[in-house]
């Protein structure tokens, strides 16, 4: 069936690339470290945009579920009693939530280290009155978390396919899906 339309397949390979061109060029190349962490940003605010207003498997409200549902899912997973879902499941959810945010956090971080130094979109606002060594302590911190909740998803990916018996990286690729194992 199909499941991921081309935006949200072009979006988290564009946002992969990025990410961690960005991550791999920190410290070097600080006019390309900071293109590369735009483009991050950009790329996160229209995924949220695309969460309210895309396409049925890409709408938020479709795959945000309460806590006692993620627990459940958990729980039937562990136990080997969990159903593969047409789109995220409760588990892809709660990542997705909490790797947008850590983005969102990394991006705003380092716009307002740029902002710092006079360039970008945030000089003149309030951010250039933050502690520099703090927002610095801040942007790497978030930056090297997002690389551990990448490595969380894509272990998470791993196990869900072979549990599951379907290929999700060939579905983030071709935007199908088995819809039965």
């Amino acid at each position: 069936m199909n499941v991921w339309d081309p935006f949200v397949r072009l979006f988290h390979w564009a946002l992969v690339l990025f990410f961690f061109l960005a991550y791999y060029l920190e410290g070097d190349w600080r006019e390309l470290h900071s293109h590369a962490g735009y483009t991050v940003a950009l790329l996160v605010s229209f995924r949220i945009i695309w969460g309210f207003i895309g396409t049925s498997a890409a709408r938020f409200a479709n795959f945000v579920v309460p806590p006692r549902d993620i627990s459940a899912y958990l729980s039937g997973f562990v136990r080997g009693t969990s159903e593969p879902h047409a789109g995220h499941d409760p588990a892809g959810a709660v990542m997705i939530l909490v790797l947008l945010t850590s983005l969102l956090a990394t991006t705003i971080t380092g716009m307002s280290l740029f902002a710092m130094e006079g360039s970008g979109p945030l000089v003149g606002t309030f951010v250039t009155r933050w502690p520099g060594h703090v927002v610095e302590d801040l942007h790497e911190f978030f930056a090297d978390f997002t690389v551990i909740l990448v490595l969380v998803h894509v272990a998470g990916v791993l196990v869900t396919s072979r549990v599951h018996q379907q290929n999700l990286i060939a579905a983030m690729i071709t935007g199908r899906k088995k819809s039965r194992p």
